[in-house]
């Protein structure tokens, strides 16, 4: 059982993973590298699993991955305890991985209404909406907005709405792209797209009966810059729909099609671990959702959406 295993080799193992090598450990612990092998190793032992490769630098197995878990909630609850006993006057820090066009629409403003004592300094990072739960998954992260609503081990979940998308260009764009039937044209156009992970723009051409979208791809790695590609042309792209009203309002955006938005549910899971902190933060991101997001669908709606 967890709570069987040895606290110093748990943080010691915490230690190799955050550092990166054992080396780098030993200089963060101030014990020697053979010490940080020689606790690992034990570790290991204790539970019959290699928990990390010895590469440079080092990869966590997937049981590995489980006490990686347990050593940073431990090292949450610790740092809750001795908040709460006024021993530490540090903020608590909450590690939340969030996609990029919720950050740049509804998400900010949620987080700085955020009141607390001590303090919450948060920690930002940036994923797609499928793959938030990674970082939940290999524990650094305490919470996430994601699309996914099967439950990350040892985490719950709450929906928090819909994130609308709606399918734009350029006038200029559409008049030079869009010609005949809108799924072949757009498996020909150029679309931009924010990453490898983004799927929107291919599953839009899916539902139209394609196969995708072409592979005249503009990568643009910042949601507002998506949205400002798209108005100068270079290709069509998903945009959410809080973002497009200024475009669609001046004339510099139009829909490819009306009526075929797509949306995506998006879902607040965190760890189920009592901290203050991480509860006022997932009530403050719970009421932002209320108001910005659309209501949940039930499957039905959301297939006649799509559809």
């Amino acid at each position: 059982m967890l709570t069987d295993l040895p606290l110093d080799q748990v943080r010691t193992l915490l230690a190799v993973v955050d550092a990166g090598t054992f080396d780098a450990a030993a200089a963060v612990l101030h014990v020697t590298p053979s010490a940080v092998s020689q606790r690992v190793k034990a570790l290991e032992q204790r539970t019959g699993s290699v928990l990390v490769t010895r590469t440079k630098p080092v990869r966590v197995t997937e049981s590995g991955q489980v006490v990686v878990r347990f050593a940073r909630r431990l090292a949450a609850l610790e740092r809750d305890a001795r908040a709460e006993l006024g021993m530490s006057g540090e903020p608590v820090r909450v590690p939340i991985a969030v996609n990029a066009d919720s950050l740049s629409t509804w998400f900010l403003p949620a987080l700085a209404g955020v009141t607390a004592d001590p303090p919450i300094c948060f920690e930002l990072h940036r994923e797609d909406q499928e793959h938030t739960t990674t970082l939940l998954r290999e524990g650094r992260v305490m919470a996430a907005v994601t699309s996914s609503a099967a439950p990350v081990q040892g985490c719950s979940v709450r929906p928090l709405g819909d994130l609308r998308y709606l399918p734009l260009a350029a006038p200029a764009f559409v008049a030079r792209w869009v010609t005949g039937a809108l799924r072949d044209d757009l498996s020909a156009a150029p679309v931009v797209v924010f990453d490898d992970h983004d799927d929107l723009q291919d599953a839009f051409v899916r539902l139209l009966g394609g196969t995708g979208a072409s592979a005249l791809r503009h990568y643009v790695p910042a949601s507002e810059m998506v949205v400002a590609a798209v108005e100068a042309g270079l290709g069509w792209g998903m945009v959410p729909e809080v973002q497009a009203a200024p475009g669609l309002r001046a004339g510099t955006l139009v829909p490819l099609v009306r009526d075929r938005p797509v949306d995506v549910p998006l879902y607040w899971q965190q760890w189920k671990l009592d901290l203050p902190a991480l509860s006022t933060v997932a009530e403050a991101v719970a009421a932002a959702a209320a108001s910005s997001l659309r209501g949940p669908l039930n499957a039905a709606d959301r297939a006649h959406r799509r559809g």
